[in-house]
């Protein structure tokens, strides 16, 4: 089911609003991460004396600049692992787009889902924007303490965060999101499993800025398939 349900996704990546959504996700992604540097670096600068008494050598005027290359380096390294979470979290908040295209495309006749109000969306992808964050940088401690292992700590814990996550808000636009909290604990191992194929490519240079899409797409057609399993629902192929 989760390989149909990607292959599904992947048939649909010419879709004008998977495509808007993509855009719109890595613009903003690439925003908030300009802005973040640019406020984390004039902090260290202004946090860091530009003059430094030092024993035995004295006044040291170089220590600001060191600093302030040391926290550009920090940022290049933090980037990697940050700039995913951060343009799926945002891509979430227009999550709501890529369903409707699916759900057009594969599932015709379904009553209109429940609207998510954009403060909600909104709310919801800052909470999840922070989990993302938060998580992925305490998990440099663990790729530093087991660096053999580091990337399979980083599916794990990224699919179980992304499947969760992704799962919930696809599954709210029908059933609320009383309900689909019931679903996703019943479901678990099926949505960590289908979080860790979205997390896999993550660590995929140029492919990775595609999978917030396709795992906004492959959700929908996850919830579909385990709520309501029919086998004439959805084709691999596009109507002419």
């Amino acid at each position: 089911m989760i390989f149909r349900s990607f292959l599904l996704a992947m048939g649909q990546l010419s879709d004008p609003r998977f495509r808007r959504v993509f855009f719109i996700g890595i613009a903003l992604a690439l925003a908030l991460l300009i802005g973040f540097t640019a406020a984390f670096t004039g902090l260290i600068n202004w946090v860091t004396p530009e003059e430094v008494w030092l024993p035995i050598l004295g006044e040291v005027r170089w220590i600001s600049d060191l600093v302030s290359w040391g926290s550009a380096f920090l940022l290049m390294f933090l980037s990697v692992f940050l700039m995913i979470p951060v343009a799926s979290a945002i891509t979430s908040m227009f999550l709501d787009d890529v369903a409707e295209a699916v759900e057009d495309e594969h599932y015709p006749g379904l009553p209109a889902p429940t609207k998510v109000p954009f403060g909600d969306a909104l709310r919801d992808t800052i909470n999840f924007l922070g989990l993302l964050v938060g998580v992925n940088i305490l998990a440099i401690v663990l790729y530093v303490l087991f660096a053999p292992a580091a990337l399979f700590i980083f599916w794990g814990v990224n699919g179980f965060l992304l499947g969760r996550e992704y799962f919930t808000m696809v599954a709210i636009r029908r059933v609320g999101r009383v309900a689909a909290k019931k679903l996703r604990r019943r479901f678990a191992g099926t949505i960590w499993l289908a979080g860790v194929f979205m997390a896999m490519p993550l660590s995929v240079p140029l492919l990775n800025l595609i999978i917030p899409i396709l795992g906004a797409a492959t959700f929908t057609h996850l919830f579909h398939g385990l709520t309501n399993p029919r086998p004439e629902t959805g084709s691999l192929h596009h109507p002419q």
